[in-house]
């Protein structure tokens, strides 16, 4: 009871968080009228200067990193959505500001669909990339990334800093102006999409300039994988960014490393199905293994001697087969051992194992087929080839030896690494979902990471019913 009354009067932790960052949209909302009446070029030269302001004074770049509410917040808030304004013709509402103020200190910031979350990202984005330590956005797949940079890479460009995309297959890109000429003459002719003096929460379509917007496109132009990283922005997928740390710690080189910038800060979006869902999911980096194969053949060999029932037993159900007495008999009379279960003959032992499973669990043309000397797995449920699968623990090798293939050697792990020890790692880490609060605790447990429930722009007049 007395908490219930503690909530009516004073409010949620939620609402009382929420209150407390409105007082710094006010701030911000405070310097949109002096910030309109800039010029395109006084606005950038502002971004420039604020941005050589952090690079100079490491106490204010480390205060930024850590997510303190610093002195320049809102001025960098307030650039950022002028930036916006006459680049794209978007204004972050004070609920997306308030999103972004989350983000930057560190938390995940729970939004409904629709509310832009790609802009508010950026916000926080804009502050943490003046540090020069590098921001990485992660995203659930390259259409996303590539996209989402290039997009809000206009904002970043116009005020300043350079964005980078990191895609699969070593693909990376720096993002550039369409038309260089034309975003001079923009800065030039202080062309805006977004009115000089016009208030309000959206634009009408009838005063949007789309003449203006066309000097503001940009686009993703390919580049070195070291020089997507290099970046102020660079916008990926989970997976890339977590392979290229595995590869940049195997390389023989400094000069090869391609996360030039470590990791600072990282805002995640979907962050409960990387987070959570994903988090113990590793990414694994395999190589062949430098064993001998023969062993394989030789096994092999001796299988197709064995007499069923005598020698070995099947059992189909189980998917087992096993060497009776006999068989171990026969078998260290083949292999000249005198026991072939002393460890010294494990890889011996195990060889026989997947041999024998393989000659009588394993059927061609029903488990696997054999293409162009290539054994290729049967998926048991669709009944589709899947090439580039194998088979582990040496299976594979045995019924490329069964078959009388060429065998190749079994893949070996390299380097690995769960998404919930990379994501460890960055010193600031945020996030952002629609559906964060029911996995609050977990967030808190594992990555210290708090829930922020942001306000809706408008009243949600939608009704869940349940069924």
């Amino acid at each position: 009871m007395i908490g219930f009354l503690a909530k009516k009067i004073f409010g949620t932790k939620n609402e009382r968080e929420i209150k407390k960052l409105r007082n710094i949209v006010e701030k911000i909302n405070a310097l949109e009228k002096d910030f309109d009446k800039l010029s395109n070029k006084d606005l950038r030269e502002k971004s420039l200067k604020l941005k050589e302001k952090v690079q100079n004074d490491k106490q204010l770049s480390d205060a930024i990193t850590k997510g303190e509410i610093v002195d320049i917040l809102p001025e960098a808030f307030a650039i950022v959505r002028e930036a916006a304004k006459r680049t794209l013709g978007m204004r972050p509402f004070d609920v997306q500001l308030i999103g972004a103020i989350a983000l930057h200190q560190g938390k995940i910031a729970e939004m409904k669909t629709g509310e832009g979350k790609t802009l508010v990202a950026s916000i926080a984005i804009y502050l943490n990339a003046l540090t020069g330590k590098g921001v990485h956005l992660v995203t659930v797949n390259d259409y996303l990334a590539k996209r989402d940079a290039v997009q809000m890479g206009t904002i970043y460009k116009f005020l300043g800093l350079t964005t980078g995309v990191i895609n699969t297959n070593q693909q990376s890109f720096i993002v550039k102006w369409a038309d260089e000429q034309a975003f001079e003459r923009a800065i030039k002719e202080d062309l805006r999409v977004w009115p000089e003096g016009f208030e309000g929460e959206l634009l009408p379509q009838e005063k949007f300039n789309i003449e203006a917007r066309k000097n503001y496109f940009t686009i993703a132009v390919e580049s070195e994988r070291r020089q997507a990283y290099e970046a102020d922005i660079t916008y990926g997928t989970n997976n890339e960014f977590g392979f290229d740390y595995l590869r940049d710690n195997m390389v023989f080189s400094k000069d090869q490393i391609v996360q030039v910038k470590g990791h600072h800060f990282a805002i995640v979006d979907e962050v409960d199905s990387i987070l959570i869902d994903e988090a113990r999911t590793p990414l694994i980096i395999s190589g062949a293994s430098e064993e001998d194969v023969s062993i394989y053949y030789t096994a092999d060999g001796f299988v197709k001697t064995l007499v069923k029932d005598e020698d070995y037993i099947v059992d189909e159900k189980n998917k087992t087969a096993v060497l009776t007495e006999e068989g171990i008999k026969k078998a260290e009379k083949y292999f000249n051992i005198d026991n072939l279960f002393d460890p010294k003959y494990i890889d011996i032992l195990h060889a026989i194992n997947q041999s024998l499973r393989a000659n009588t669990l394993f059927h061609r043309d029903k488990d696997y087929v054999v293409k162009d000397g290539e054994v290729i797995i049967v998926d048991e449920f669709t009944g589709r080839l899947m090439p580039g699968r194998r088979w582990s623990d040496g299976l594979h090798q045995a019924i490329e030896a069964k078959e009388g293939v060429k065998i190749e050697a079994e893949n070996q792990t390299l380097a690995s690494i769960t998404f919930q020890n990379y994501f460890r790692m960055y010193e600031k880490l945020a996030g952002m979902t629609g559906t964060a609060e029911t996995e609050a605790e977990e967030f808190k447990e594992i990555y210290d990471l708090d829930v922020l429930v942001i306000p809706t722009n408008k009243p949600v007049i939608r009704k869940t019913i349940q069924i």
